[in-house]
């Protein structure tokens, strides 16, 4: 009876020793199959990784491959295209980048930048009319509805020349460099570095510029509006509302070249934002075809 239980026993023991030794075995195996799956996930994660930033790295080389071909590029392009031609730069508003840009821009055309004029951030009426004396916006500080017509004439002689924006140039512009008068093309470039405290000031100061504008579009010169890419608010609404061309990247080769093919004839709106008809417009001659 002994040998029995004995007998029955070490089978009993056999037994759940080769049941453990299963299950350890199949707790090892699988701890095992766990580590070679984060293995492989971790080693083609690094893969994916490396490649990533490889094509990264060769996007930037080939944007810089084009952009150097671009700013090679852009004096031929452009050369002698605007020769002989003088053309005013107004800023509706402070901005020191803009001259820089537009100097770049005409250098290889052959244009001469003949006036830079920042236009006031304020209008006072009471100023205008003392230099407007003689005239009939000599009555603006008691008729402020002249001022639309009154900005229009400026916005004419600031092209043309004239004694009442030579009158009236100190009370209407912080800052002149150059002579009105005798312009072939204008840029035009609106900010809203100061705007007005009040609703009566800004209702005159939107008056003044939108008819200093009226009247160099009425002038018949080639007209444009200019940003940079990345301007915040974008006026390329308001530039096309007033019948100017616009170049919303004139800080990028392509804008300059669109600036300098608009001041040679072409009309439209260039550039990169959604809003823009092409990057480029056709070239357009000095004879004006294409």
């Amino acid at each position: 009876m002994f040998d029995v239980r004995y007998h029955a026993l070490s089978l009993a023991a056999i037994f759940i020793a080769l049941v453990v030794g299963l299950l350890l075995g199949v707790a090892i195996g699988d701890k095992e199959l766990v580590s070679s799956a984060r293995n492989d996930v971790r080693n083609s994660l690094r893969r994916d990784v490396a490649q990533a930033n490889n094509e990264r790295d060769d996007a930037r080389r080939q944007v810089a491959e084009g952009q150097r071909y671009a700013d090679a590029a852009y004096p031929i392009l452009t050369a002698n295209h605007l020769r002989g031609r003088k053309i005013g730069l107004i800023l509706l508003g402070s901005d020191k980048d803009a001259p820089g840009f537009v100097d770049k821009a005409l250098g290889p055309s052959g244009a001469d930048l003949k006036v830079v004029a920042v236009v006031r951030d304020s209008v006072d009426l009471q100023q205008l009319a003392s230099r407007a004396s003689g005239t009939r916006y000599g009555d603006l500080a008691r008729d402020p509805t002249l001022l639309g017509d009154f900005a229009k004439r400026i916005g004419i002689q600031i092209v043309t020349g004239g004694r009442l924006v030579e009158n009236a140039r100190t009370a209407l512009m912080s800052s002149l460099s150059g002579e009105f008068g005798g312009l072939d093309g204008v840029i035009v470039r609106r900010t809203t570095d100061k705007p007005p405290v009040d609703k009566d000031a800004a209702d005159r100061l939107n008056t003044l510029e939108e008819g200093i504008v009226e009247g160099l579009v009425a002038t018949g010169v080639n007209a444009v509006g200019i940003e940079e890419r990345n301007s915040d608010p974008s006026f390329v609404g308001w530039y096309r509302d007033h019948d100017l061309s616009s170049v919303d990247n004139v800080d990028e080769s392509a804008g300059r070249a669109a600036l300098v093919f608009v001041l040679g004839g072409s009309d439209g709106a260039f550039g990169r934002r959604g809003s823009a008809q092409a990057l480029l417009p056709p070239v357009v001659g000095r004879n004006g075809s294409p």
